[in-house]
């Protein structure tokens, strides 16, 4: 299930954080895509911040890290033009 989650947020051309919504049928596990979500709510009350939070990745840390991705994505791509 995660290589089919994994393969439509690339095909979309996705990066940095996202919310993929499939749906997983019963009997047959077939993944279907619902939607892909590139920016879904992102408070301290958030899954996704939760669960970082649960590894050890504070709030204010995880900010810093996405920041830190996204200029360091904006910086490789303005290097390629």
């Amino acid at each position: 299930m995660t290589g089919a989650v994994a393969k439509a947020y690339r095909a979309l051309g996705c990066a940095g954080l996202a919310r993929v919504d499939f749906f997983l049928e019963r009997g047959t596990d077939s993944v279907f895509l619902n939607e892909i979500n590139t920016m879904p709510g992102f408070t301290p009350i958030s899954m996704f911040p939760k669960l970082c939070a649960e590894a050890g990745l504070a709030f204010p840390a995880l900010i810093e890290l996405l920041l830190e991705d996204g200029v360091k994505r904006f910086r490789a791509r303005a290097a390629r033009v």
